[in-house]
């Protein structure tokens, strides 16, 4: 067996080095993820998501804002989704959902025909009361920048 092993270690072990790699690949895909993620910056920069946003699209979340915060609220109104000095009786609001203890769901598709005029705007939006549904003109004032609900 020694000789067997001796014979083994004498032969040396040849290394092909003549392969050459190259760093290019390398450096292009770098290059390419770069100008990738510099475009993904600047069309956040230039196009925020905010800007997205129709009018319409604010005055259906103003509308379920204000449904949303009546189910949490025993204040009619409830604070920070209507205008100052806003009194769902006497608007009619009241009655159209139910009184003022109902329960009240919208129908997220039963938003339409959404008009701005300045800081004023207008929405029919639908509301299901139980088993009803009744769609009703909703008024709105743009209040520092913000959409809120209140008398016409």
């Amino acid at each position: 067996m020694n000789e067997e092993q001796s014979g083994s270690e004498d032969q040396p072990i040849v290394v092909d080095q003549t392969d050459k790699r190259s760093v290019v690949p390398f450096v292009a895909a770098a290059v390419i993820a770069v100008i990738v993620l510099i475009g993904i910056v600047l069309g956040g920069l230039l196009s925020p998501a905010e800007k997205n946003v129709t009018e319409a699209d604010r005055l259906t979340a103003a509308v379920s804002n204000y449904i949303d915060a009546r189910s949490r609220s025993e204040l009619r109104p409830p604070p920070g989704v209507a205008c100052p000095g806003f009194d769902e009786e006497k608007s009619g609001l009241s009655e159209r959902l139910g009184g003022p203890k109902s329960a009240v769901t919208i129908d997220k598709k039963g938003f339409d025909k959404a008009t701005v005029n300045g800081d004023r705007a207008k929405i029919d939006a639908t509301v299901q009361i139980g088993d009803k549904s009744s769609t009703s003109t909703w008024n709105l004032t743009r209040v520092d920048g913000a959409w809120l609900v209140c008398t016409p």
